[in-house]
């Protein structure tokens, strides 16, 4: 089984499939690997967009909670339809209950999920991490990652200066050490903005 929400060992090797909307998580404790985006039938079946590499995989790995870590959900994948899977809950037997649902966060903790291999990241284990640039001048703190499309990129929240977006790849981020608690920039002028250290 593939792990989820993790870049492949590629030229840009920062793109791990797309982040859970929502808030911020702390680092290495749960993964947001879905989110219900509604009903699928009349008889309680769901529809969940998976954020795993493979997409069955967001049931392969055990009970997922909700936001709070106070539900969980053991999740039976019945099909597949338009890019998203489609699944029944215990407990869930009509439309009703399944359009109460609809943007329910599904996430597993971190310690459920294997480790990533060299080179790739899953996004909870980015969230948090210090910026810094070269010579160790603090830049911002990794706050979001987002994929607009053409790869992932990170917001940074800074003191002092509004957040800025800066593209997670090789280039732009040579050093990535969630055990040390950063990551290292190396931006091209004018990345960081007028205020660039």
């Amino acid at each position: 089984m593939n792990s989820p929400i993790r870049e492949p060992a590629a030229n840009a090797p920062h793109s791990p499939h797309e982040r859970c909307p929502g808030r911020d998580e702390a680092p290495s404790r749960r993964v947001c690997v879905g989110v219900v985006t509604g009903p699928q039938g009349i008889q309680g079946a769901v529809r969940i967009k998976s954020f795993t590499e493979v997409p069955e995989d967001v049931a392969g790995y055990g009970p997922l909670e909700d936001e709070t870590g106070r539900r969980q959900f053991d999740l039976h994948l019945c099909g597949v339809a338009k890019g998203v899977l489609i699944a029944r809950l215990p407990g869930i037997e009509d439309r009703d209950q399944a359009e109460a649902l609809r943007g329910l966060r599904l996430y597993l903790p971190r310690s459920a999920l294997p480790q990533p291999e060299a080179g790739e990241y899953y996004h909870a284990d980015l969230i948090g991490l210090d910026a810094v640039l070269g010579d160790g001048t603090r830049v911002g703190r990794v706050r979001a990652i987002y994929d607009f499309g053409a790869g992932d990129t990170l917001e940074l929240a800074r003191e002092g200066a509004p957040p800025v977006l800066v593209p997670f790849t090789r280039a732009v981020v040579p050093i990535v050490e969630p055990a040390n608690g950063r990551l290292v920039l190396d931006p091209p002028p004018g990345l960081l903005g007028d205020d660039d250290p």
